[in-house]
């Protein structure tokens, strides 16, 4: 089962996933938010992993509050948390309490995050910020995308520090490649012809960017 949160204050998406395991993809905004959010499904505490598809505040701020009441594992790309380090979790601009965290697992292109019916692979896809990953399902026909796409062909701001417009293009590329049905954006609402929206994504930012 997938639950879809909402958090203040960019309406950032946050997922959680009730399986074997239990984990949280994105975790922006206010920790107290997130953790009674997470309480109407599940009990917080039984929460198994926190994965960021990357570390901009309002997909990871709540991350170290969240880490140690829970105890779960943060599970991030090696390059984003590199990245995160050297911006110093910066969210000070937006006036966001963004305090470090350490990560427990640092993932790379192909590993498989086993959560028991979802089988998740990382696809690496710099170009938004450089540790970037969407986390794409072959069997259920289904990817997290982060900030990297959008629906009806929105994708990824590259003008924030770490964005790179040539990574983006090749990463949007890549994701057209893949058989996939239902799309899990970071912003906006889940949708299904996931593959159109990403071909649609890909098309304009080759005129865009």
């Amino acid at each position: 089962m997938i639950e879809r949160i909402v958090t203040p204050p960019l309406g950032a998406n946050a997922y959680l996933i009730l399986d074997k395991k239990t984990a949280l993809i994105d975790v922006g905004g206010d920790f107290r938010f997130i953790y009674d959010a997470i309480s109407r499904h599940a009990d917080p505490e039984s929460l198994d992993y926190i994965i960021l598809t990357h570390t901009h505040f309002d997909h990871a701020s709540a991350t170290a509050d969240l880490k140690k009441v829970t105890g779960a594992e943060v599970v991030t790309h090696s390059r984003e948390y590199e990245f995160a380090r050297e911006q110093n979790f910066s969210a000070s601009f937006f006036g966001i309490h963004f305090p470090p965290f350490e990560p427990d697992v640092l993932v790379e292109e192909g590993d498989v995050l086993k959560l028991g019916k979802l089988e998740l692979r990382v696809i690496h896809t710099p170009g938004h910020t450089p540790g970037s990953i969407c986390l794409y399902d072959r069997q259920e026909s289904l990817i997290f995308t982060g900030d990297t796409v959008f629906p009806n062909g929105g994708f990824g701001r590259v003008d924030f520090p770490g964005g790179n417009a040539i990574q983006l293009l090749n990463s949007l590329r890549r994701l057209t490649e893949i058989e996939v049905e239902w799309m899990y954006p970071g912003h906006d609402e889940p949708v299904r012809n996931a593959r159109d929206h990403i071909s649609t994504a890909y098309r304009l930012a080759r005129m865009f960017l």
